[in-house]
């Protein structure tokens, strides 16, 4: 699905319980249809969206003996 064009582009909006287009400001974004303020997607797609981001392993960083010890270097010096 490609949503990179304006006129595809859809927010949920609380009020009409769909996705919509919607006006951009700055700070906020309004539903054309009702003017009420929309959101990034429904409570449904948040809640399914945070469950499969809790399923998938974290990626911790690497860290090393010689990169740790290159910065107990830095630090002593």
């Amino acid at each position: 699905m490609n949503n990179n064009s304006f006129y595809n582009d859809r927010k949920f909006c609380p009020c009409c319980q769909d996705y919509v287009a919607y006006l951009a400001s700055p700070t906020q974004s309004y539903c054309v249809q009702c003017a009420g303020e929309v959101r990034i997607m429904s409570p449904e797609d948040w809640a399914t969206f945070n469950h499969n981001r809790a399923k998938s392993p974290r990626r911790k960083g690497k860290t090393t003996k010689a990169k740790t010890a290159a910065t107990q270097v830095k630090t002593a010096v």
